[in-house]
């Protein structure tokens, strides 16, 4: 069962065992106190809790929201969506995060193809981008954003392209190159624990000096988990500066091998440089 699916189950089986628990507990006390055993509802309110807990990206509903795709794959070039309340309407009221309402994630599997974007929101709570999938497979969304009066999350939700899929390897890399630029990485990652990471970025060997802010910060990195692509949004650390060094502290919940995007901004346009970094051992 997907963990969409838990979470309504977990629901539904809570709400159920609060009625039942009520009318039971009236007529003849609480059962589990008298047969000294774990009550199914402490069990599946302990598992529930531990759904919650996961990385995000990992489930597309949590808290009572929902990311709700209009279909499987985007239309005509064009991706819509809805962040759905606990009252199962469309939100529309969102607290703005690094200079934006929503971030808007999209890789493929393979981790492959990365975009981030953001969307508009229409009154009614539908948000829409332009949006062409680059290659067929299977793609993954990731809504970054905080409800006002709620705490920031993020949701996923799969896509879809037809096609032949051929999916894409990486090897461990701590140097990018993108458009003439070389950012070079530099720390580890080390599982549970914060791990500072600095990306310095230099244009024909000459180091860049004029960085020019995105998004409120010079410089932002995303963390995939190779596999089931548990999302971490890793935030600047240390005194802002305009290059050509970015410092980030990042924390990985478990072993394993990240993806690492930085999205820097530099004469005016944002290019986005990747990584592939093992935890230490």
């Amino acid at each position: 069962m997907n963990t969409t699916a838990r979470l309504a189950a977990f629901g539904g089986a809570l709400a159920l065992l609060a009625a039942g628990g009520f009318a039971a507990g009236t007529a003849t006390g609480p059962v589990a106190a008298a047969t000294g055993e774990p009550s199914e509802h402490a069990e599946m309110a302990t598992e529930m809790a531990a759904v919650e807990e996961l990385p995000g990206g990992l489930a597309a509903s949590a808290a009572g929201y929902t990311f709700v795709p209009a279909g499987a794959s985007p239309e005509a070039g064009r991706f819509s969506f809805t962040i759905t309340g606990p009252d199962g309407r469309p939100v529309t009221a969102f607290d703005v995060e690094h200079e934006k309402k929503l971030h808007l994630i999209v890789v493929r599997r393979d981790t492959a193809g990365f975009r981030h974007i953001h969307p508009d929101l229409a009154p009614d709570g539908t948000w829409s981008v332009p949006l062409t999938l680059p290659a067929a497979g299977s793609y993954r969304a990731f809504a970054d954003f905080a409800p006002t009066g709620g705490k920031p999350m993020t949701l996923g939700a799969d896509l879809s392209v037809a096609g032949d899929y051929r999916p894409v390897t990486y090897a461990p890399s701590r140097t990018a190159r993108v458009d003439g630029y070389t950012v070079e990485l530099t720390g580890d990652l080390t599982a549970g624990k914060t791990s500072p990471l600095a990306l310095t970025v230099s244009r024909d060997g000459v180091p860049v000096t004029d960085l020019q802010p995105y998004l409120g910060a010079y410089g932002h990195l995303v963390a995939l988990r190779e596999g089931d692509l548990a999302y971490l949004h890793v935030h600047p650390d240390g005194e802002p500066g305009a290059g050509p060094r970015v410092r980030f502290a990042a924390e990985v919940p478990s072993a394993g091998t990240y993806r690492l995007f930085l999205d820097f901004r530099h004469g005016g346009v944002v290019r986005t440089a990747e990584f592939t970094l093992s935890t230490g051992h």
